[in-house]
């Protein structure tokens, strides 16, 4: 039987892979050309369609969706990264690359149709103004937030806005309503989950997508992880979708000495050009390793085969998702883009790493959970890349082309079962919110721990949040009560992190999980064992 976890999961993560595979994947210059997209050096067959149908056409028709609609139609022939985004998707796409967004500096989530700040960014528009973690919206601008279906799109789309705009919320706080003016501001999104040691000697560093911030993020966190001793180095690059090419290539600048390349890209119509080392690195001796798996892509990808090209890291996971083309912007008068494939990026040692994708773009999609139904991401030996050309390292490591990247040590994906009933819970919020009311009414006891590690290891509460749990959800006909073992425990572990999210965000998120996690686990093995 299948994995019922995996069978929620996979579909949804395996999408959205591909939307930013699509999105992420920049060369150098990121943006291109403003010609408008039909403008040629004579009129197009296309366009003096669409002149005749503005003309003649019996009915009255709307020409820009027309030109949208045919835009699209053409990017459907070509490889599945190639995109239009119209003018409606390209500002938020534009914003996802940036590193920051106009906004008033929150996070929020909907619990029983009402939107709660779950985290005030620090110094942001909304502390300033005094919002707090607990605070309800129930209006923007004189616009209700409550009573409708709305989506977080919804939600997001009417509190962000230009910087220096005013948002005027409606804030319930406890059995009171007040009025809050927020004035917006540049509100920065990192690229880096977590910086920490994991033991005296080991940092870790999760880098969850390369904006055009990300490698100077990076760099911090790398410098203050020496600052406190850091000898070796793992690198968490799992799920992470890609970026800016640029900003892999810098990255792996700091690992590799001399003028190594780190990657090169060509096209039919691109010139062959090589990306290389510039200068001295601050790791280029010390223990390295890098943790990938099915959802890392793209860029990615470009600093893994780098540091496995050089024979510089080792790789531990399963085998990355497989994007090695190379998108540039092309902007188009009516406010919209196209991300065009212009070339396609090879490793050191000649490697692409692309999968195929000549039958289409369901079929690009569905290899993905085809690996795990084969058993890919469950069994090492069938973490392969089908027909891919065999290489070697200097050091006479094989390594692979035609498919993704190849760890050296395989993990499988984690196959606790869990319940229909809990898939639910987990989809549908029903988790985070339990969560989230746990958190306020234990705020004063959780903030008193200093570090994540302190929490680790003196919070002992999990049992009893479990118990309230079952108890709560048991109001809705959800009987966890049959709930035991490992699934159990990786569900009090998972309670554990989201209540440490709120006290340190994303660090304390991943901290608290990566306590139990055998990547993590095989990757200080590896430190340790001076291989």
């Amino acid at each position: 039987m299948r994995n019922k976890k995996l069978q929620v999961w996979l579909p949804l993560l395996f999408s959205l892979v591909l939307i930013t595979g699509m999105y992420f994947g920049y060369r150098m210059n990121g943006s291109g050309s403003k010609d408008n997209f039909f403008s040629t050096g004579s009129r197009s067959s296309l366009q003096q369609a669409i002149d005749v149908i503005r003309r003649h056409y019996v009915d009255s028709v709307r020409v820009d969706t027309l030109q949208a609609n045919a835009i699209e139609t053409l990017m459907e022939q070509l490889d599945p990264h190639s995109v239009y985004l119209p003018p409606v998707e390209l500002k938020a796409a534009n914003e996802d690359l940036a590193g920051n967004f106009e906004g008033i500096g929150v996070e929020f989530n909907v619990f029983r149709d009402t939107v709660n700040i779950v985290y005030v960014i620090p110094g942001g528009p909304s502390e300033k103004a005094g919002l707090r973690i607990g605070d309800k919206i129930i209006a923007v601008n004189g616009q209700s937030l409550t009573g409708k279906d709305y989506s977080s799109d919804d939600i997001r789309n009417r509190i962000r806005g230009r910087r220096g705009s005013t948002a005027e919320l409606r804030i319930a706080r406890g059995n009171q309503l007040q009025n809050v003016p927020v004035t917006r501001g540049t509100i920065p999104v990192s690229a880096i989950d977590a910086s920490y040691m994991i033991d005296p000697a080991t940092g870790y560093i999760r880098v969850n997508r390369f904006t055009e911030t990300s490698y100077e993020e990076f760099m911090r966190s790398l410098e203050e992880l020496q600052q406190k001793g850091m000898k070796a180095l793992v690198l968490d690059l799992r799920g992470n979708g890609g970026g800016f090419m640029n900003e892999a290539v810098e990255m792996a600048d700091e690992f590799l000495d001399g003028d190594k390349i780190v990657v090169y890209t060509e096209g039919m119509h691109t010139k062959k050009r090589e990306y290389r080392c510039r200068r001295n690195g601050l790791f280029e001796t010390g223990k390295l390793v890098v943790l990938i798996d099915e959802l890392s892509a793209s860029a990615s990808e470009v600093l893994a085969g780098a540091l496995q090209d050089w024979d510089r890291a080792t790789i531990i996971g399963r085998r990355s998702f497989g994007k090695g083309l190379v998108q540039e912007q092309y902007e188009l008068r009516d406010g919209g883009a196209i991300r065009l494939t212009v070339a396609r990026y090879y490793t050191p040692l000649g490697r692409s790493i692309q999968r195929p994708y000549e039958k289409g773009k369901k079929v690009y999609i569905d290899e993905l959970w085809n690996r795990y139904s084969s058993g890919e991401l469950l069994y090492a030996d069938s973490n392969k890349v089908s027909n891919g050309k065999i290489y070697k390292t200097k050091s006479g490591k094989t390594v692979y082309g035609g498919g993704g990247i190849m760890p050296h040590i395989f993990i499988p994906i984690d196959t606790t079962h869990y319940t229909p009933a809990i898939n639910q819970l987990l989809v549908d919020g029903g988790f985070n919110g339990f969560v989230y009311e746990y958190y306020l009414r234990k705020r004063a006891e959780i903030d008193r721990y200093r570090t994540v590690d302190d929490f680790i290891a003196g919070f002992v509460r999990t049992e009893e949040m479990w118990a309230q749990l079952v108890n709560q959800v048991s109001k809705d006909s959800i009987d966890l009560k049959p709930v035991m073992g490992k699934e159990k425990e990786s569900l009090k572990l998972r309670l554990k992190a989201l209540l440490a999210r709120f006290r340190w965000r994303t660090q304390g998120f991943y901290q608290v999980l990566n306590s139990e996690d055998a990547a993590i686990r095989s990757a200080l093995e590896q430190v340790r064992s001076g291989k």
